[in-house]
């Protein structure tokens, strides 16, 4: 008897296992470069050139990720932009809920303004989202929103920022602030500033011109602009204008 039970033990097979789930993903995303890899990326919350001054929580990879209707509008619009000698470069697209949180802590954190000279020289840290400047949640959240500037083509080499090196002023004339590779437009992106909305009169004339230019090209391929900062645009007939995600910006999370 003992030995029949250990040979019906030793039988005994383990009951097969479920398939793993896949892993998550955002639904109908695609990392831009894929859709169109003419458009230039400067992913700023991924690295420190930005106004907190450090990577981002959720930007672990260095990509722009839309809505698949936001990137074929993009690249039409990069088509329009070629036409006139110009192209399109981003600076952020798809921005997850945890580092719209992240700026909400940052901007209660008064001690930490490591980056005002360059961001916000001019505004109370206090007052960045009372003024507009921030917000949360934000329309990036949900993925069919990218903060977008001009360049020639072919585009000039793009400047490398370094942690702990002297800070320009945004607002400062288009040879004195940091060097990137976008056309003058009046200020540098994320240039918490009255002259960074995007009818300000206090700019020069050939900024003045392209940030209009930049205005046209986006209208016309169905984005909406933020009047306090020239570079944000949303896709009018985004698929998903209610849903805040929050997957972090890598090329596993797009669907």
């Amino acid at each position: 008897m003992a030995v029949g039970l250990l040979v019906a033990a030793g039988c005994t097979r383990p009951a097969p296992q479920p398939p793993p789930s896949p892993a998550p993903t955002l639904p109908g995303f695609v990392v831009l470069s894929d859709a169109d890899p003419r458009i230039l990326t400067d992913i700023r919350y991924a690295g420190p050139h930005n106004f907190v001054g450090r990577p981002v929580a959720g930007y672990p990879e260095p990509l722009c990720l839309l809505t698949g209707a936001a990137a074929t509008a993009l690249r039409r619009v990069q088509d329009a932009a070629l036409a006139t000698g110009r192209g399109l470069k981003v600076y952020d697209c798809y921005r997850p809920q945890r580092a719209a949180d992240e700026f909400v802590t940052w901007a209660r954190s008064p001690d930490e303004q490591q980056m005002k000279a360059e961001f916000y020289p001019r505004v109370a840290k206090s007052e960045l989202f009372d003024r507009g400047y921030l917000g949360a949640p934000t329309a990036h959240s949900r993925g069919s929103t990218v903060d977008v500037t001009l360049v020639d083509v072919p585009a000039p080499e793009q400047a490398r920022y370094l942690p702990g090196q002297p800070l320009a002023d945004c607002a400062a004339g288009y040879a004195e602030r940091f060097g990137d590779n976008s056309v003058d437009m009046g200020t540098g992106f994320d240039c918490f500033d009255p002259l960074a909305h995007t009818d300000a009169t206090r700019i020069d004339p050939t900024a003045r011109q392209n940030r209009l230019l930049l205005r046209q090209l986006m209208t016309d391929g169905g984005f909406v602009g933020y009047d306090r900062e020239w570079w944000h645009f949303r896709y009018r007939d985004e698929p998903w204008p209610e849903t805040y995600f929050d997957l972090p910006v890598a090329r596993s999370s797009a669907g």
